[in-house]
């Protein structure tokens, strides 16, 4: 991945998974207030500066192959979500995919356009082989996404994963190559 310059994926809808600028600072903070997005992500960020900074991290792993982050937004708009990979291990050929949108971004199927898209590039560009997509047993909307992409159910994973509101079983999710 040091390679290779982190550029602009183009959605059919119009919309674009692009990298996030520092710019784009207030709207990590604004995400973090967010109910349904701090419910199911641990996302807290509670100023501009912390944004900058996280912004500053997402650049750092990606230089150090440790993940690919791309903000969901509208062609020279602010930012509106975000998704992209964590837990990248080249050698083992595989990743976790992480995402959210704020309201205004909800329910018009860019989740799912944008987890293909990011799915494809993970597979086809990158060259993993397994791809893992993870979300609570709680959280309907994830699993909705999770199979309109086209990951298959692979089981649940008892107390995985701890929410604020304690330990969560999470459903566990993949892509193979092939799959798509």
């Amino acid at each position: 991945m040091t390679q290779l310059e982190q550029r602009v994926l183009k959605l059919r809808s119009g919309w674009e998974l692009r990298p996030w600028q520092l710019t784009d600072a207030d709207v990590l903070v604004t995400a973090s207030q967010d109910q349904a997005i701090r419910r199911w992500n641990r996302l807290l960020v509670n100023s501009p500066e912390e944004g900058r900074q996280r912004i500053e991290r997402m650049r750092q792993r990606w230089q150090a192959e440790l993940s690919a982050i791309w903000a969901i937004a509208r062609p020279d708009s602010e930012a509106t979500g975000l998704i992209g990979w964590g837990d990248i291990d080249l050698q083992g050929g595989s990743a976790e995919i992480v995402y959210w949108l704020l309201p205004a971004a909800r329910g018009g199927g860019v989740a799912v356009e944008a987890t293909k898209r990011v799915s494809q590039w993970a597979l086809n560009d990158l060259g993993l082989h397994r791809l893992r997509l993870c979300h609570s047993v709680a959280n309907p909307a994830s699993c909705r996404v999770a199979d309109k992409a086209g990951y298959s159910l692979e089981g649940t994973m008892r107390s995985a994963l701890l929410h604020a509101d304690g330990w969560h079983d999470e459903h566990l999710h993949a892509l193979i190559q092939g799959d798509i």
